[in-house]
């Protein structure tokens, strides 16, 4: 596996020739979510681009078989295990990825769950697990790292490396409501303004803190739905017709990952192919 991603090709112009390539050799990734989807992707490009990776989610065999995949290509990852809904499980996956790696560099917050319903058909039960997951489960993983970050910021904590990176995955939704997932669309929305506050917060401990707002993505867990008569319908509403791959969202991330991000702070990044205009 090489140990620098790039994602532009040299061009010449003039005497001039020109790359630009990110280098995460000796950085360490905690990813949640990584057993699928948008994780598991997030996990590969990281790797790819030389981060140890560390990868966080409750399906811990998926976690294996992705880390053979990522071993098998020259990269180093670790697996725990993950129930972003239990602050004692955050904890303990927090510390035993720090164990095993070493200090976490980047946090990529991922863990999420749908729901598709009319607001009025929602109960009670359904409205808590996705505000659990995706608004409170974020802020406590986010939570976590950042006070180990911070301590490193205050010499503190041992780590070579000082600040951080993290990257609290949102969605389109949270900036535009659409039909009959107003409680996802409610959850994301809040993991923005979070962003935003712990930007504010901790900005001054060298860690830059931004959202990443994905449009449509085909992944294993919405594939069908693109086969359906509503499915092809939205798709045909998009501005280009097309739905994206976990694979188009990799430039976005590293953007945020780079070392060279000390810049971009508070950000809240739409990579939606222009559905939320």
């Amino acid at each position: 596996m090489g140990r620098v991603l790039s994602f532009f090709r040299p061009f010449k112009e003039g005497l001039h020739t020109m790359s630009y390539q990110i280098d995460l050799s000796g950085r360490v990734a905690f990813i949640t979510g990584a057993s699928s989807g948008l994780g598991e992707q997030f996990a590969r490009t990281l790797a790819a681009a030389g981060a140890g990776v560390v990868l966080a989610a409750r399906r811990i065999e998926r976690l294996k078989t992705l880390r053979a995949e990522i071993e098998s290509k020259g990269g180093d990852a670790h697996v725990v295990t993950l129930d972003v809904t239990d602050t004692d499980s955050i904890r303990a996956a927090v510390a035993h990825a720090e164990t095993e790696m070493g200090a976490i560099d980047i946090l990529v917050n991922n863990s999420g769950v749908a729901l598709t319903k009319k607001l009025t058909d929602v109960r009670a039960e359904e409205f808590d697990h996705v505000m659990a997951v995706n608004s409170r489960g974020a802020f406590f993983v986010a939570q976590e790292v950042a006070k180990r970050m911070i301590a490193r910021s205050k010499g503190e904590a041992p780590g070579t490396y000082t600040g951080g990176r993290i990257v609290n995955v949102a969605s389109m939704a949270g900036l535009r409501v659409l039909g009959s997932i107003g409680v996802y669309a409610m959850s994301k929305a809040a993991v923005i303004h979070m962003t935003r506050a712990m930007a504010l917060e901790w900005g001054r401990y060298g860690i830059n803190v931004n959202a990443l707002c994905p449009g449509y993505i085909d992944t294993e867990i919405n594939h069908h739905q693109w086969q359906t008569e509503n499915g092809k319908r939205l798709v045909q509403s998009m501005p280009r017709q097309r739905v994206g791959k976990p694979q188009d969202l990799d430039a976005a991330l590293m953007m945020l990952c780079a070392n060279e991000s000390h810049f971009i702070n508070g950000a809240v990044l739409a990579a939606d192919d222009g559905f939320g205009i």
